[in-house]
Protein backbone atom coordinates (compact mmCIF):
# COMPACT_ATOMS: atom_id res chain seq x y z
CA UNK A 1 0.00 0.00 0.00
CA UNK A 2 1.37 3.48 -0.95
CA UNK A 3 0.71 6.66 0.05
CA UNK A 4 -0.33 9.75 -1.51
CA UNK A 5 2.76 11.48 -1.32
CA UNK A 6 4.55 8.10 -3.18
CA UNK A 7 1.45 8.22 -5.50
CA UNK A 8 2.46 11.56 -6.44
CA UNK A 9 6.26 11.64 -6.98
CA UNK A 10 5.67 8.58 -9.35
CA UNK A 11 4.10 9.77 -12.52
CA UNK A 12 6.87 13.19 -12.82
CA UNK A 13 9.78 10.81 -12.26
CA UNK A 14 8.61 8.49 -14.90
CA UNK A 15 8.10 11.34 -17.22
CA UNK A 16 11.01 12.67 -17.16
CA UNK A 17 12.54 9.30 -17.43
CA UNK A 18 10.26 9.01 -20.87
CA UNK A 19 11.29 12.34 -22.27
CA UNK A 20 15.04 10.85 -21.71
CA UNK A 21 14.14 7.72 -23.40
CA UNK A 22 12.61 9.98 -26.68
CA UNK A 23 15.61 12.22 -26.43
CA UNK A 24 17.84 9.55 -26.99
CA UNK A 25 15.62 7.40 -29.31
CA UNK A 26 16.02 10.83 -31.28
CA UNK A 27 19.32 10.22 -31.86
CA UNK A 28 19.56 6.51 -31.72
CA UNK A 29 16.10 4.79 -32.02
CA UNK A 30 17.35 1.17 -30.68
CA UNK A 31 18.56 2.60 -27.34
CA UNK A 32 15.72 4.04 -26.42
CA UNK A 33 13.64 0.93 -27.15
CA UNK A 34 16.58 -0.74 -25.01
CA UNK A 35 16.24 1.27 -22.30
CA UNK A 36 12.17 0.48 -22.14
CA UNK A 37 11.93 -3.02 -22.99
CA UNK A 38 15.46 -4.74 -22.91
CA UNK A 39 16.66 -7.18 -25.57
CA UNK A 40 13.07 -7.90 -26.59
CA UNK A 41 11.31 -8.70 -30.13
CA UNK A 42 10.70 -4.86 -29.79
CA UNK A 43 14.46 -4.12 -29.06
CA UNK A 44 15.75 -6.49 -32.83
CA UNK A 45 12.50 -5.25 -34.62
CA UNK A 46 13.75 -1.75 -34.01
CA UNK A 47 17.20 -2.60 -35.23
CA UNK A 48 15.58 -4.42 -38.30
CA UNK A 49 13.57 -1.29 -39.12
CA UNK A 50 16.45 1.35 -38.47
CA UNK A 51 18.61 -0.40 -40.56
CA UNK A 52 15.97 0.10 -43.73
CA UNK A 53 15.60 3.86 -42.53
CA UNK A 54 15.69 6.59 -39.89
CA UNK A 55 12.55 7.19 -39.69
CA UNK A 56 10.78 4.28 -39.35
CA UNK A 57 12.95 3.12 -36.64
CA UNK A 58 12.32 6.53 -34.93
CA UNK A 59 8.50 5.95 -35.52
CA UNK A 60 8.85 2.91 -33.60
CA UNK A 61 11.15 3.74 -31.07
CA UNK A 62 8.30 6.61 -30.49
CA UNK A 63 5.77 4.72 -30.27
CA UNK A 64 7.15 2.11 -27.97
CA UNK A 65 7.92 4.63 -25.17
CA UNK A 66 5.05 6.37 -25.66
CA UNK A 67 2.16 3.24 -25.63
CA UNK A 68 3.46 3.30 -21.54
Amino acid sequence: MSTYAEQQVSPNQSTVADVLRILLAVLLPPVGVLMQVGLGMHFWLNILLTLCGYIPGLVHAIWVIARK
